[in-house]
C-alpha cells in the first residue's frame, strides 16, 4: 500500500503534460514540427507553447539514430488570465515545469521557470537536457508580472 501511495505522489509531483495544438509538415519524408500547449502548474494565468522537431520513420531509417530527436525547440509563454503565483521556486536555478523525452534514455526537452523578482517577471527557458554532453540549444520567453504582482 505504501508503494502505491509513493507512486501516486511521484506522479502528482511530476511536470505537467501538454496538449498538441499543431503539427506542421516540413518536408517530403514526413518530418514535422509539433506545437504543444501547457499551463504552468504553479502559476495560474500563464500558458506556454512549445515547438519541437519530430523525425519521421523514413528519416530515422535513412539517417540512423533511431531513438533520438533533435534538441532544437522554441518556447513562448503568455498571460491567459489573472496571474497568481503559487509556491514557486525563487532561487536562481529556477524550477522545471515541463519535461518530455527526446531519446530512448539520454535526452529530454525541458522548460524551466525562473522568477526574476527584481524585474517583476517570469522567465521560461526551453532547453534540452542531455546526459552525455549538455546542449547549447535553447529558447527564452518572458512574462511580465506588472506592478501588482508579488
Amino acid at each position: 500500500m505504501n508503494r502505491v501511495l509513493a507512486v501516486l505522489a511521484a506522479l502528482a509531483a511530476s511536470p505537467v503534460w501538454a496538449d498538441e495544438v499543431g503539427e506542421v509538415g516540413v518536408d517530403w519524408v514526413g518530418n514535422d514540427i509539433i506545437i504543444e500547449a501547457f499551463a504552468d502548474p504553479k502559476v495560474q494565468g500563464v500558458t506556454c507553447h512549445l515547438a519541437y522537431f519530430d523525425r519521421s520513420l523514413i528519416d530515422r531509417f535513412s539517417q540512423g539514430n533511431w531513438f533520438e530527436d533533435p534538441s532544437y525547440s522554441a518556447v513562448d509563454c503568455v498571460q491567459t488570465g489573472p496571474i497568481t503565483l503559487g509556491n514557486i521556486a525563487r532561487g536562481k536555478a529556477g524550477e522545471e515545469v515541463f519535461s518530455e523525452s527526446r531519446s530512448l534514455i539520454l535526452k529530454s526537452l525541458k522548460v524551466t521557470r525562473v522568477y526574476d523578482e527584481a524585474n517583476k517577471a517570469l522567465v521560461y527557458l526551453g532547453h534540452a537536457n542531455e546526459l552525455t554532453q549538455g546542449s547549447g540549444k535553447m529558447s527564452l520567453s518572458v512574462v511580465p508580472l506588472g506592478d501588482g504582482a508579488p
